[in-house]
């Protein structure tokens, strides 16, 4: 048996050997300690012991969830509204990784994230069923973000950041042109030809209607949310808020989506349906054909107020062609009902003539664009 003078020195040893706290004469700095790598111990420990103790509160493994061992976080892309992204590999295939915490505090009480947790279930559900070339395409879920090696926003190691305990993964596709927004930015001075303006629109269009078609509601419908690939094609992405749309409209309400995209039933707190899909979609068609922003210089309220009670909407350049023009018009409609629905939006964009032109007239052209100057005279 070792002497009390050598019991300190072999109580360090174990300990940091084992990591175990058992002996009585062990004693350590407490600067020393790696908390971290403590706490990620005690909470795999913790999970273990919870999943043997309550067999059944695991259940059996969905058909959507990730195996966490094939996906590897590599660094930071951006922060979104409901979330953080990720860009990652899954299986070898490249990968976008949204971790969504639902909120900027990180705190929940139980019946709150369990409510959560369930209708994410059932949405990822309804996600991992929907196939279509104008929606990125889903990859996977995870319930819990225990076992992912995540990194820092200025980071590319896969050091482990904090979250909160409600938080979930979803993987998707990942798209190497951009955002439709970062797009439009883009060429914002020359404009895009009509020939594209409408090409993008007809991806949307497509995309909603597909949507749409198996009662999903995006609720975020954007171009920060339109995704392109390195051929310019568009996918609807950020699921961040969809719902499968409910069979009782009042069940549908509260302020969801983006300022200068909203519809008026949404501003107002009114039971709404897909067709506030469908008014956003509307200035949709407005950014891409004038590659700009709508109400740039308007307050939220400003906003808020005159496009419910003033029937505020962004104005059409005279060199619109009428017929795309129209198109915007009776989807940004302020009666829900008199709005099309997008597979009649589909059908309105493919009977457009794009072969004579009508995009936007650059900036800077000699001839100058005269669409946004006010007439003079009476």
């Amino acid at each position: 048996m070792a002497s009390s003078t050598s019991g300190i020195p072999e109580g360090k040893e174990k300990l940091k050997k084992s990591g175990s706290m058992g002996s009585s004469d062990a004693y350590v700095r407490a600067d020393k300690i790696d908390l971290t790598s403590l706490d990620i111990q005690l909470e795999k420990q913790l999970a273990k012991t919870w999943g043997k103790a309550n067999p059944k509160a695991q259940g059996p493994k969905e058909d959507w969830e990730i195996d966490p061992a094939k996906l590897e976080i590599r660094y930071f892309i951006t922060q979104g509204t409901y979330g953080t992204v990720y860009r990652g590999t899954y299986d070898g295939q490249d990968v976008a990784v949204k971790l969504l915490d639902w909120g900027e505090d990180g705190f929940a009480t139980e019946a709150e994230t369990a409510a959560l947790r369930t209708s994410f279930k059932q949405e990822v559900a309804v996600w991992h069923k929907l196939s279509h070339p104008n929606v990125t395409k889903f990859v996977g879920a995870s319930m819990g973000t225990t076992d992912l090696k995540i990194p820092t926003n200025n980071s590319n190691a896969g050091t482990r950041t904090n979250l909160p305990a409600r938080a979930c993964c979803v993987v998707v596709e990942y798209l190497a042109g951009g955002s439709l927004k970062q797009y439009l930015i883009k060429n914002s001075r020359r404009k895009l030809a009509y020939k594209v303006v409408v090409q993008l629109a007809l991806d949307l269009a497509r995309g909603l209607s597909y949507l749409h078609s198996r009662k999903i509601v995006h609720r975020d419908v954007k171009t920060e949310n339109m995704l392109l690939d390195t051929q310019r094609n568009l996918k609807i992405a950020d699921f961040g808020v969809a719902r499968v749309e409910a069979q009782n409209p009042k069940d549908m309400t509260g302020a969801t989506g983006t300022l200068g995209y909203m519809a008026p039933e949404v501003l107002d707190g009114k039971p709404y349906n897909r067709k506030c899909d469908v008014y956003s979609f509307g200035i949709c068609l407005w950014e891409i054909y004038c590659c700009d922003m709508p109400y740039p210089d308007l307050s939220f309220a400003d906003v808020s107020s005159a496009v419910v009670h003033q029937n505020l909407r962004p104005d059409v350049p005279r060199c619109c062609p009428s017929a795309f023009a129209n198109i915007m018009r009776k989807c940004w409609d302020a009666n829900p009902d008199k709005r099309p629905d997008m597979d009649e939006v589909v059908q309105l964009l493919e009977a457009l003539d794009t072969s004579k032109g009508g995009g936007m007239i650059p900036d800077g052209q000699s001839s100058g664009c005269l669409c946004f100057t006010k007439a003079r005279g009476p």
